[in-house]
């Protein structure tokens, strides 16, 4: 841990911070840099390479091994959520940087983001709404009932366990897969939870994912799992897109194999124009703010803030928000 008395330097990467987060930082007596709309990876290791910075609160812009390289001064990495796929983790690691997450802060909104998406794409409101604002009175009539059908969670963290609540609450069966839980009843009441992903799918109904992006499951649902997937069933995912394959996942869609999908994240973002998925009108689609509530920015932006203060003032926070604990001891 760091502790130092000279004016500390945090660098957002992103054009703004939640009045939250600032307030924390500027109460501290902080200098707060931003990345300008539309800065990138380049941007950010050029902030870092010009500027003696003491931390960095990251959004979705990369945060390189070479943009860790060229700021001798960081001390500490602060993540705006949760996934860490755009930080280079080993290499702060190799430099005896932590870098922490904000567990929980967003969980509330992502759940209540993932219902939307479920029940948006069960009963196609997106294409009922095109259709009567094109003036066409189309009623759909091969929507699906979601009590008595079963829910598939992968991953089962604080969203999983929200979206698994409310979905019991229909009367929907629900089962799930994490490999940090062990098979038999969940920590909620009602779950099922069990040994392996391959067990999970043929019993999924509707299928949500919670899991992180990492090698283990960077598309871990390809055209082999998603074929165990019950026929017709709906797909609805707010955790990464590169866990899906993205072609398998259009071929099953456009087959009719699933009959629809909600989707808050993409393989690649923003969706470039003209993109499949963006032609198939059994897809729901959103710009992936599923965690971007006014509420969560909040709470994920005062918490990012308490993570790097804690750590440069020689109070840490908790060691599970950190991804890298072994820099720690």
């Amino acid at each position: 841990m760091t502790a130092t008395t000279h004016p500390l330097t945090v660098f957002v990467t992103a054009p703004r911070l939640a009045p939250a987060g600032l307030q924390r930082l500027q109460a501290a007596h902080c200098r707060v840099l931003y990345l300008q709309d539309g800065g990138g990876e380049a941007e950010v290791a050029a902030v870092l390479a010009r500027e003696s910075v003491d931390a960095v609160i990251s959004r979705t812009a990369t945060l390189s091994a070479a943009a860790i390289a060229a700021c001798p001064t960081l001390k500490v990495i602060s993540k705006h959520g949760v996934g860490v796929s755009n930080i280079d983790v080993a290499a702060a690691s190799q430099r005896g940087i932590p870098v922490y997450v904000t567990p929980g802060a967003n969980a509330q909104s992502v759940a209540e983001m993932t219902l939307g998406l479920m029940f948006a794409a069960a009963r196609r409101i997106a294409w009922m709404d095109a259709e009567l604002r094109a003036g066409r009175w189309s009623r759909a009539q091969d929507g699906l009932e979601l009590s008595g059908r079963t829910l598939g969670l992968l991953g089962f963290g604080q969203v999983g366990q929200r979206v698994a609540r409310v979905a019991l609450a229909l009367g929907m069966q629900v089962v799930a897969f994490d490999p940090a839980c062990a098979p038999g009843p969940g920590t909620v009441a009602g779950v099922r939870m069990l040994g392996s992903v391959d067990e999970l799918l043929p019993l999924s109904d509707v299928l949500s994912l919670h899991v992180p992006l990492n090698a283990r499951t960077r598309h871990l649902l390809d055209a082999g799992r998603i074929a165990q997937l019950p026929r017709g069933a709906l797909l609805v995912n707010t955790a990464r897109g590169e866990v899906v394959d993205e072609a398998a996942l259009i071929d099953a869609l456009r087959s009719g194999r699933l009959a629809a999908a909600g989707l808050d994240t993409m393989a690649e973002e923003p969706l470039p124009a003209g993109h499949a998925l963006a032609a198939l009108d059994n897809v729901v689609l959103t710009p992936h703010v599923g965690g971007s509530t006014p509420a969560a920015l909040a709470a994920m932006a005062d918490m990012a803030a308490a993570n790097v203060l804690g750590w440069l003032q020689g109070s840490p926070a908790d060691p599970s928000h950190c991804v890298n604990p072994e820099v720690l001891r």
